[in-house]
């Protein structure tokens, strides 16, 4: 069929091959680049549209296959890089720049678990080679500096002609903005919207993010000020809703879903936490001490994905209270791979949403 093995007849080979969830030509995407030929053997460079692709394998799999066919090669390899795409711009609201992706993690209701899937989320992207911040919007109640080993950290404030830019604190590959960082340990913030509208418009816009790929925000629980700034100040890529299987965590983890849809931004879905016990010292058992398949009963009533579930771990409490998350403390249990499967499902679908 080809007769000259060239850089045309490797894109042509590879033309069939798909990217699994854009379901799209990798050649028509643009995504096989640098084509080489050196003998029998076949180098080209693999651009994915998320550091964090969990199909990566299977697609440089599905490559070689596809160019091993043709007559002639010996040998084929493959570079895989990253592009993330910028999500969708919107005229009314304005985006962070070099800030490409921002994420909400909400809840309805608090004690969920939201921080540490929202922590844990951020560093298992920054583990894949993303580049990460994360924005602590719970100004009444800021544990993000905890959970990252962050607690005695500072965050420098650079006086510009633009104002004052805070300087973000940085750990387990993840840059961090929190009102924990501007006071006393036990001071309280007693605040109404006008002044939380205000903080979190400073940590939007007038701190030194860089270049990211996400900026994932850990929203307070509910559907009150803090939401309502951040889905009319920015664009948002989409918001992952936290529960547990509890009906009552359920009850108000559907009203925050509902108020993120009538905002006009994307729901990317749901993450059941705790939703079983593994106690540690029986780690082949499993209790559904607050219920079991509420999740995905409300991801299917809902029409939204069940983007994973997490089980309670009692080592993924002590790694958010030490600083480390469990996702860096112990990679291997059940915790973090359902966390990092969940990073990884989240990062699939921004990509998809920006390109479709």
């Amino acid at each position: 069929m080809y007769d000259v093995l060239d850089s045309r007849s490797v894109l042509e080979v590879l033309r069939p091959v798909q990217d699994p969830e854009l379901r799209k030509s990798l050649v028509e995407l643009n995504m096989i680049r640098n084509v080489k030929i050196d003998g029998g053997k076949v180098s080209f460079t693999l651009v994915l549209t998320t550091p964090a692709c969990p199909l990566r394998e299977f697609i440089v799999e599905d490559c070689q296959k596809a160019v091993k066919k043709l007559p002639g090669v010996t040998d084929v390899s493959v570079e895989v890089t990253a592009e993330t795409p910028q999500q969708k711009s919107l005229p009314d609201r304005t985006g962070i720049s070099g800030v490409k992706n921002i994420i909400a993690v909400s809840s309805g209701k608090g004690g969920v678990g939201k921080s540490t899937v929202a922590v844990n989320v951020a560093v298992a992207l920054a583990q894949t080679g993303a580049k990460v911040g994360l924005l602590d919007a719970d100004i009444y109640g800021p544990n993000d500096p905890t959970m990252l080993g962050l607690a005695d950290a500072e965050i420098a404030v650079r006086s510009t002609e633009k104002g004052e830019i805070l300087e973000p604190a940085f750990n387990h590959g993840v840059k961090l903005v929190s009102m924990g960082f501007l006071i006393d340990r036990d001071q309280p913030v007693i605040w109404r919207g006008p002044m939380l509208n205000g903080v979190i418009r400073q940590f939007l816009y007038q701190v030194q993010w860089g270049e990211l790929d996400y900026l994932i925000v850990d929203m307070p629980p509910g559907t009150g000020d803090a939401q309502l700034t951040l889905t009319q100040a920015v664009p948002m890529a989409g918001a992952v809703i936290v529960t547990t299987p509890q009906n009552v965590a359920l009850l108000d983890s559907r009203k925050g879903l509902r108020m993120f849809q009538q905002m006009n931004v994307p729901v990317l879905g749901i993450v059941e936490n705790m939703s079983y016990f593994i106690p540690s010292d029986m780690p082949d058992k499993q209790y559904d001490i607050f219920g079991s398949g509420g999740g995905s009963k409300t991801a299917a009533e809902l029409e939204v994905p069940l983007l994973g579930c997490v089980p309670l771990e009692i080592s993924t409490r002590v790694g958010g209270d030490n600083g480390v998350p469990i996702v860096v403390a112990d990679p291997d249990s059940a915790s973090a791979k359902a966390l990092k499967a969940i990073a990884l499902n989240i990062a699939g679908k921004v990509s998809v949403a920006a390109l479709t």
